[in-house]
């Protein structure tokens, strides 16, 4: 079969040399981001691999992150390279793809791919390999059992010690090409300088931009630990959605909340108040109370509050403070906090401050200001977290203040990409 892509795009020096290079058991693309390591598999590789099996025994799989990764990050640009060849991802977690069936599994569906335990694999992609389950990827390497199998794909390096950076030192049949975000010379001046920016002064720039293998240690966010005036808001956002996070306490922790303002935009956020309340010793009547009263100051201060999210594991309480806000005329709905991953947190956080897209009014935020000034890297976690010990910062109003926003946070992440 031969194939003639619907757009005709040039390859760079590096993307040429993995094009001659690749021909391992397994192939790596890892390094930084924005570089045309994706873009290389669709528009060449991902086609070349599964029509050269078409016919041999064995299965076809792309595995990703989440099955929405991979419609987003492989299927759709794809479609945009090759139109009707590839389908969309179906009920069955199948696609068409010139005229082979392709399994597309997202990683955290651990489940689906026990399944696949016996049947062998003659193609495996797998995007931000990196960040996918390990265990997923041991089930479906062993899989890999034919003299033609091959499995290849691409990623973002993180700490040192992970798991899968050990794998690609060992003495597998392994190739593996680095790449820094200057190795993409199709990529607008400008572009890069704005990105580069972005990450500056964090483990982030040395992973997205340079592309190195990095482990994150000492204060997290330095630019709020050592200047926090900087961030201090000058006049209050406008044309924004106030949304109230709320994190329960327990025994050894605080019960805390955080009203924030998020640009209708999405391109900045301001935290307008934060407070903390101790767990031991109070009683839901005084809690509720708490966060009422809090409630209505935001309210006479700053308008309306359109939305409150609180922490999803304490379902009790979330239905108990629902009934409480309707008795004091309060018509809002306590909806579930979405938890997303600490990493991702840092990582959104950390461009918040570098773009300068992220304010507090002064003498109303202390709590939560003083959380992100003494937030530390936990050194001897897997992935980027901070220590979560009781003692050493506030996680309580971490939680809180992640909360407040982060039903937004890629609609967030988008946009500071484009402001950047």
């Amino acid at each position: 079969m031969t194939l003639t892509p619907t757009k005709t795009i040039e390859l760079s020096n590096k993307q040429a040399e993995y094009v001659r290079n690749a021909t391992h058991r397994w192939n790596f693309k890892i390094g930084a981001t924005q570089c045309g390591k994706t873009h290389l598999d669709t528009l060449f590789l991902i086609p070349d691999r599964i029509i050269e099996r078409i016919g041999k025994p064995g299965l076809v799989f792309i595995v990703g992150v989440s099955k929405g990764t991979i419609q987003r990050n492989v299927i759709e640009p794809l479609q945009e390279l090759w139109g009707d060849l590839v389908s969309d991802i179906s009920t069955d977690n199948t696609a068409t793809m010139f005229g082979e069936k392709v399994y597309c599994i997202g990683a955290e569906n651990i489940g689906m791919v026990r399944k696949f335990r016996g049947p062998r694999v003659k193609y495996l992609y797998i995007d931000e390999v990196v960040d996918i389950n390990r265990e997923v990827f041991e089930l479906l390497k062993s899989r890999l059992s034919f003299e033609y199998s091959l499995g290849e794909g691409s990623g973002n390096p993180q700490g040192k010690n992970h798991w899968f950076k050990k794998f690609l030192e060992s003495d597998a049949d392994i190739y593996v090409q680095k790449y820094t975000i200057f190795d993409n010379p199709f990529l607008p001046k400008k572009y890069v300088e704005d990105l580069c920016k972005e990450y500056q002064g964090t483990v982030y720039y040395n992973r997205y931009i340079l592309g190195q293998w990095c482990n994150a240690e000492g204060l997290i966010f330095q630019q709020i630990a050592n200047d926090y005036k900087r961030y201090i808001a000058k006049k209050i956002q406008l044309n924004s959605v106030i949304s109230i996070g709320i994190d329960w306490g327990g025994n050894k922790s605080k019960h805390s909340i955080t009203a924030t303002k998020i640009s209708r935009s999405f391109n900045s956020i301001q935290c307008l108040k934060s407070d903390t309340m101790k767990a031991t010793g109070s009683n839901t009547k005084q809690v509720f109370r708490w966060i009422i009263n809090f409630i209505k100051e935001i309210q006479d201060l700053y308008g309306t509050v359109s939305f409150i999210f609180a922490d999803s594991a304490e379902q009790v309480l979330n239905n108990s403070l629902q009934g409480e806000l309707q008795s004091n005329g309060i018509d809002l709905i306590v909806q579930d906090s979405l938890k997303i991953a600490i990493k991702d947190r840092i990582e959104l956080w950390n461009r918040l401050f570098n773009l300068e897209k992220i304010s507090f009014i002064d003498n109303q935020t202390q709590t939560i200001i003083e959380a992100l000034q003494t937030a530390l890297f936990d050194e001897t976690a897997k992935d980027d977290r901070w220590i979560d010990d009781g003692e050493t910062s506030d996680i309580d109003s971490l939680d809180s203040f992640n909360y407040s926003f982060e039903f937004w946070a890629d609609e967030i992440s988008y946009s500071l990409r484009e402001v950047a």
